[in-house]
């Protein structure tokens, strides 16, 4: 079974000062498709706390998926995307198209989330839009290739192609 965690950015979420909707949405999809959430944590919109909440997540326990939350539009606080580069070491960006992609369906402003993909070692790292909408409808128009994905970063030597 793969091991997942779950991270929102969100200053008010981490002040306590709102409730997060979008983390535990992200953690009933992947639980609902047979993913284990193993790592659950709320940091403010600053790039070094979200640096090591992602580093933690991966390095230290050792998890094959992670998915952020929040932080990923224009504003000045929208940091994610810049941490989520500093540690990944490989881009994935087919997972950050499809969810702006299936975004675009139900509002133009999908254009404006700056969420990145990639890997780090061998935990697949993937931002998601903070609304609860946002998460949730990125989360569905990729759940079906994750495991798939998961399956690569451990190794599985099976073709990919159909023939």
């Amino acid at each position: 079974m793969y091991k997942a965690g779950v991270i929102t950015i969100s200053d008010k979420g981490a002040s306590g000062k709102r409730e997060d909707r979008s983390g535990p949405a992200l953690v009933r999809a992947v639980e609902n498709a047979g993913i284990d959430v193993t790592f659950i944590r709320i940091v403010p919109d600053e790039i070094d706390q979200i640096e090591e909440a992602l580093i933690e997540a991966c390095d230290k326990n050792n998890l094959d998926l992670v998915l952020t939350t929040g932080g990923t539009g224009l504003s000045p606080r929208d940091v994610t995307p810049e941490a989520t580069k500093k540690v990944i070491e490989r881009d994935s960006p087919g997972f950050s198209e499809a969810i702006r992609q299936n975004g675009l369906k139900s509002t133009p402003y999908a254009m404006i989330s700056r969420g990145v993909s990639g890997i780090r070692g061998k935990t697949l790292i993937i931002n998601l839009p903070g609304s609860v909408s946002g998460a949730t409808e990125g989360i569905h128009a990729i759940l079906s290739a994750i495991p798939h994905a998961l399956a690569k970063l451990c190794g599985d030597p099976a073709e990919c192609g159909k023939g």
